[in-house]
């Protein structure tokens, strides 16, 4: 999730398990930092912009490596706020700091690897947006009110605001299974008899949902609203076709780069090539044909391809024509997505 979610649910934790041993705006700030620590790992080089990407949440978001720093961490803030005292407070409110975090992030499709070092599977849900206000929103509102309000309820309203957020995410997972049943007993989807079937939330909310279907030769996009029964009963939902690159898979086989991503995205990738450069993306993150993470990893200065840096290309929707689309569609009336304007954007690095 993003960095205010995180300093928010770290900040409400600190608020909600430190209790009354310190004060409530002190609770909060050390909170919001412990929620803020485990994506450090950010700034951290892993040598290339694809590694960048499927090693961000490794060993800062593990539940195993969180539990054995969670002691020094809390030592470290007791000592600070010289209140050694309430060290076994210090230490669950900053593994339950580090835990939600991680927990929250495997809510996002993009992976998180909890298990790590038992197992190297990332974990995602794909219930939640990196970005929903209707998760954060409670958070900010308890935790102000926390901070404002005199009295022994303070503490309270960031546990509502706690229980709140909490709730929704829950939400966001029953809606998620509502809409894949939906979707595997579409005629649509059952006729195309697909590999692989993604529904992810489109940005900011948990109405519209995006659907991929995957086959070996092409991947399938469609958008389904939880308000489409009502709006428009019977109608179908409807995906278009995109070619994903198999052609180019033998070319590519051996190539480190595209294989991590091959990998990381759980088979939710696609290929393509421009005559200068062969490109993997990863088709979790974003709509066709603005992806956050597509990358150029070889070049055909030479032949066969020749690998080079990996060299991060993204799309970026326009902001008020992929938000007026956004809104329209979540409501249940038919529009189509935003397109790509070629005079505007260049895929080349």
């Amino acid at each position: 999730m993003d960095s205010v979610s995180q300093a928010a649910l770290g900040a409400t934790v600190g608020v909600v398990v430190m209790g009354r041993s310190i004060p409530v705006w002190r609770a909060a700030l050390a909170g919001a930092l412990v929620g803020t620590l485990p994506d450090l790992d950010v700034f951290i080089d892993q040598g290339d912009e694809i590694r960048n990407m499927v090693l961000h949440r490794a060993e800062t978001h593990a539940l195993f490596w969180q539990a054995l720093a969670t002691p020094l961490i809390a030592l470290v803030l007791a000592m600070m706020t010289r209140t050694r005292e309430h060290l076994t407070r210090w230490c669950l409110m900053v593994l339950l700091g580090l835990v939600t975090h991680a927990l929250l992030d495997a809510m996002t499709v993009y992976g998180t690897r909890l298990w790590l070092p038992f197992n190297d599977d990332p974990v995602g849900i794909g219930s939640l947006f990196i970005i929903d206000p209707l998760y954060t929103l409670p958070l900010l509102l308890g935790l102000l009110l926390a901070l404002v309000i005199r009295g022994g309820t303070r503490r309270r309203w960031a546990t509502a605001g706690l229980a709140l957020s909490t709730l929704y995410a829950g939400w966001s997972i029953a809606a998620q299974h509502h809409v894949s049943a939906r979707v595997l007993a579409s005629p649509e989807a059952t006729g195309l008899s697909p590999q692989q079937v993604l529904v992810t939330p489109t940005p900011f909310n948990t109405v519209l949902w995006r659907i991929l279907l995957m086959d070996r030769d092409s991947y399938r996009e469609g958008f389904y609203s939880l308000l489409d029964p009502y709006v428009a009963p019977g109608r179908p939902i409807r995906f278009t076709r995109h070619d994903r690159g198999s052609r180019h898979e033998e070319a590519t086989a051996a190539f480190a780069g595209a294989n991590l991503v091959r990998e990381f995205s759980r088979g939710f990738y696609a290929l393509s090539d421009d005559g200068r450069y062969a490109y993997v993306t990863d088709l979790r993150m974003g709509q066709h044909p603005f992806f956050a993470f597509s990358f150029a990893f070889a070049e055909h200065q030479s032949h066969p391809l020749r690998a080079i840096d990996p060299i991060r290309v993204t799309r970026r929707m326009p902001f008020d024509a992929g938000m007026a689309w956004l809104r329209q569609r979540a409501l249940g009336h038919e529009a189509a997505p935003p397109q790509l304007d070629a005079s505007r954007y260049d895929r080349r690095p």
